[in-house]
């Protein structure tokens, strides 16, 4: 299988910018395949082992179709556990370190919804 560099993924300069910092150089298996298919707007069934960046695969293609001035929630990213929901905002927090306007905020059971909330419309 060829190995795909992000430098590949025509990136916006912010989010090359972030890949760089991570270390990101070359793309695993599912974000070679994932990345260009979720970039052209089309919808992607991945599964891919622990450690493999599927994180990365489906954040940066989001990060990248973000549109920062649009009003409200843009992408709502569904984890099973209230630690992968922390884990997955934490990693979409790193990818979007550049781009101006991005954020993530972790919804999950066992806190105030309250403070959540009011921190989504922030």
């Amino acid at each position: 299988m060829k190995s795909t560099l992000f430098s590949e993924f025509g990136l916006s300069a912010e989010l090359q910018k972030a890949v760089q910092r991570l270390g990101f150089e070359q793309a695993s298996p599912i974000q070679a395949a994932a990345i260009p298919v979720l970039m052209a707007g089309k919808d992607v069934v991945g599964q891919s082992h622990t450690g493999s960046g599927k994180t990365a695969a489906f954040a940066i293609p989001a990060i990248e179709r973000l549109d920062p001035k649009a009003p409200g929630p843009q992408v709502l990213i569904v984890c099973p556990t209230r630690e992968l929901a922390m884990q997955v905002s934490e990693e979409v927090h790193k990818l979007a370190f550049f781009k101006k306007g991005v954020r993530a905020v972790p919804i999950y059971g066992g806190q105030s919804y309250e403070r959540q909330f009011s921190e989504l419309r922030a």
